[in-house]
């Protein structure tokens, strides 16, 4: 028995013929792996067309092709065999013999059997293609598809794929062992540090240890980035100080974060510090257009207040180009009339579009003229018809029947929200009910000329008789008792202020009298000062005479500056090009507060009240020091 089937086993198409009879029927797939393993692949292929084995036809299909092509080692297509038998120790020791244990390497890799692998590797040494890093970074990579984020990490540190670790360490939050490797890894792994730096700074609070990657591999700009997202200027600064060359990637961010948070004078600093004039206008003007536009007017008269002494400080610093000078001057002047006319605008237009208002109807009556009253175009954003609204409202409410009933008819040709149209059209009727004068106590007085002023006129900001200008007070809009004067041509500001100062002179009136004393004819002469009920500056108020419809001011000289008193005397001490502004109180009882910030005049108490509010003040936003006196003077 044993010679037969040694010689069935020799020859193969005699064994394929036996088990297709049915003679060999136990054991049929011995003998079908038999044919394989002989090299008799033709009629190996008959045999499993016949069972219908397609991956072992697969098999002899390519080692057929392999064949044709050259290749002529049986070893590694008996290693073949015996992998797709599951003979896996036997096909390794089969594709190590014939010099081809990278392909032992790589059926381990695919079976996940990576320690096997690794001992091959270690074994055939150079002799084999793969390498141990090869192999490691396989097995990462199988222990990340199988969510094993620990083993995959550690194996990807193993083989120096730090990338990959540091991805994996982000997406599980492992903020210890990502710190552990930024300090582990050297200056000349950019590439990973970087990574590790923006990875934890996603994670909360973790920023500091970005700092350290960056600093490790010195790059500042990445530095900068930070500290400012972090909001840690003092840090900023110091890269900025200690090198010089990034002063613009320093301080530009840091204007624009400044504008952002309305501290603008600072931001300009700013913009300055790095040498971009430009810019710091540019960012002003698209905040104040957008203010305007989102119909924040408060914030708008804030940001052309800050835009009108940027022009007025570029005037300051044009010294050599007169023409240039002029046209800042005129921008300076335009911006500041814009900021006055919306910070007087804000005030109506809450009261129109918000349910409540904590302005009296006297204060918002004054603001409404003070916008009606504006000679000029009004700017962008003002409503001509929300100022004639609120104005016939709080005109009906204060008893001015007259002017209400000529904003009722200015109102008839204009285009009117749907809101206030029922309202004003029953409002239009029932004030023809009412009287048709203004009451006499409504009317403003000029303090100049003590004329009664009509409601209505077309002198602007002026009195109708004199022209004298009139003086606002800027939180309530009344006018308040200053007149101003001017200084005779020859005395400069700095002299003024000084004869304003001094102890005014006194005249003398010598007496003579006889007394009789101890029967003695005694002559007594005394030096009794002259007094007088009425000063130099009031004698040439008294002296005012009209003449037609040109303005004289009131000028004072020396002797007239000296007489005055310098508690009744208020001084607006513009910078040069512009001259000193000098208002003598009218009424001395009458207290008044300067913001030496914005020259606007308020009254004090209200003024006190505004900033105790807000510690800051009502036009120009400038802090205020809440402790200290607030009752203006020129001194």
């Amino acid at each position: 028995g044993g010679e037969r089937e040694t010689r069935w086993s020799e020859d193969w198409a005699w064994m394929y013929l036996l088990v297709c009879s049915g003679i060999l029927l136990i054991g049929m797939p011995f003998y079908w792996f038999s044919f394989v393993q002989g090299m008799d692949f033709e009629t190996a292929r008959k045999a499993f067309v016949r069972v219908r084995d397609l991956r072992y036809l697969e098999l002899i299909g390519n080692i057929e092709e392999r064949k044709r092509r050259g290749e002529t080692n049986n070893d590694v297509f008996l290693a073949d065999i015996n992998a797709y038998q599951g003979k896996f120790a036997d096909a390794a020791a089969l594709y190590e013999k014939s010099g081809q244990a990278e392909k032992a390497v790589e059926m381990y890799t695919d079976l996940r059997m990576f320690d096997k692998a690794k001992e091959i590797v270690k074994r055939s040494g150079k002799k084999n293609a793969h390498t141990l890093t090869q192999v490691q970074r396989q097995e990462a990579e199988w222990f990340r598809n199988t969510n094993d984020p620990k083993a995959a990490c550690d194996m990807y540190l193993a083989v120096g794929e730090y990338s990959k670790a540091i991805n994996i360490m982000g997406r599980q939050n492992w903020t210890d062992q990502l710190v552990q490797l930024i300090r582990q890894l050297t200056p000349e792994h950019v590439k990973e540090l970087k990574l590790a730096a923006t990875v934890i700074c996603e994670q909360e609070d973790q920023w500091q240890y970005a700092i350290e990657a960056y600093r490790k591999i010195n790059d500042l700009d990445s530095q900068i980035k930070l500290f400012i997202e972090m909001g840690q200027w003092e840090s900023v600064f110091a890269i900025g100080d200690d090198h010089p060359e990034k002063k613009e990637a320093v301080y530009v961010p840091y204007a624009n974060w400044l504008a952002e948070h309305g501290r603008f004078e600072e931001a300009q600093r700013a913009f300055h510090s790095a040498g971009r004039d430009d810019d710091a206008l540019k960012v002003l003007m698209d905040l104040t257009e957008n203010a305007v536009s989102e119909s924040r007017f408060s914030d708008a008269a804030y940001y052309y207040h800050i835009l009108s002494q940027q022009h007025f400080d570029s005037a300051v610093a044009t010294t050599d180009n007169d023409e240039e000078k002029e046209e800042y001057m005129n921008k300076y002047r335009s911006r500041r009339r814009y900021a006055e006319l919306y910070y007087v605008f804000s005030v109506v237009y809450d009261y129109l579009i918000e349910p409540f208002t904590k302005q009296s109807s006297e204060s918002l009556f004054s603001m409404c003229r003070y916008l009606l009253l504006e000679s000029e175009a009004l700017p962008k954003g003002i409503s001509a018809a929300m100022i004639f609204i609120a104005l016939a409202k709080q005109s009906r409410l204060v008893g001015a029947y007259k002017l209400a009933r000529f904003c009722y008819e200015k109102l008839q040709g204009m285009i009117v929200p749907r809101r206030y149209r029922k309202v004003l059209d029953r409002e239009s009727m029932t004030i023809r009910t009412k009287g048709m004068n203004d009451q006499e106590d409504l009317l403003p007085m000029c303090f100049r000329c003590s004329t009664r002023i009509p409601l209505l006129h077309n002198n602007g900001h002026c009195c109708t008789h004199c022209l004298q200008p009139l003086v606002y007070d800027f939180a309530n809009f009344e006018l308040l008792p200053l007149v101003e004067f001017f200084i005779d041509e020859s005395i400069s500001d700095e002299e003024a202020m000084k004869l304003i100062t001094a102890e005014p002179p006194r005249k003398h009136n010598e007496e003579k009298t006889t007394e009789v004393e101890d029967g003695v004819d005694r002559l007594r002469v005394s030096n009794a000062p002259i007094t007088t009920d009425i000063d130099l500056f009031t004698e040439k108020l008294l002296a005012f005479e009209a003449s037609g419809s040109d303005f004289v001011p009131i000028v004072a000289d020396r002797e007239t500056l000296q007489s005055l008193n310098y508690r009744e005397v208020v001084v607006k001490r513009w910078d040069a090009p512009l001259r000193y502004q000098f208002f003598k109180a009218v009424v001395p009882a009458h207290n008044t507060a300067l913001c030496h910030q914005c020259m606007q005049f308020f009254q004090a108490e209200e003024y006190s009240l505004r900033v105790l509010e807000k510690g800051q003040c009502p036009f120009c936003r400038n802090p205020i020091d809440t402790n200290r006196a607030i009752v203006a003077s020129c001194w």
